[in-house]
């Protein structure tokens, strides 16, 4: 299992489009993939689990990956927090 702190960076936070991005990407790994923030676990893979997170621009998330392809799965989601989403901010 690999365990790491990610901040949300972009100016809009972990919203509909930023989420909806995130549930593709790790859609496509095996792996078991979890966001934790505010004492709620949810499952990366579901949209509705990111969008209760409610994390603004800022908020501090645990991002847990446990599987097969759990190295590829965690470094696609650092870089797509990175890199804001792809939104440039």
């Amino acid at each position: 299992m690999i365990e790491r702190d990610i901040e949300v960076i972009n100016k809009l936070g972990l919203h509909a489009r930023a989420a909806s991005k995130l549930v593709k990407l790790t859609a496509g790994f095996e792996s078991t993939i979890k966001l934790i923030g505010r004492g709620q676990e949810v499952d990366a893979k579901s949209i509705m689990g990111i969008l209760m997170l409610a994390a603004a621009q800022g908020t501090m998330l645990s991002l847990k990956v446990e599987g097969a392809d759990e190295e590829l799965a965690t470094s696609a989601v650092e870089e797509m927090f990175a890199d804001c989403f792809g939104e440039g901010e």
